[in-house]
């Protein structure tokens, strides 16, 4: 079941970080999730560095940082996927 979860996740931090950064973002759905995950995962040990992965109630600082390793990677995966496919990145 958990990985069901981290794709749902991942799922909706990618759309999240899709609709937050400026432009039209060229990548397709299934690597909006899999970058999605990949920024759950940053966001999670960067809140475990510093001691905040665990609180009493909503972890708010945890799912900020989740939401913010999502918009970084699927901003510099954008980029990656736009290059190799040889589009010019439009605005």
């Amino acid at each position: 079941m958990s990985w069901l979860w981290a794709i749902i996740v991942g799922l909706v931090l990618g759309l999240i970080a899709k609709a937050i950064i400026p432009g039209k973002q060229q990548i397709p759905l299934w690597l909006t999730v899999i970058f999605g995950i990949l920024g759950s995962i940053v966001g999670n040990s960067v809140a475990a560095g510093i001691g905040v992965e665990d609180t009493k109630g909503i972890d708010w600082i945890r799912h900020l940082l989740q939401l913010i390793g999502a918009v970084v990677i699927v901003g510099l995966g954008d980029m990656l996927w736009a290059s190799m496919k040889g589009k010019k990145r439009r605005a």
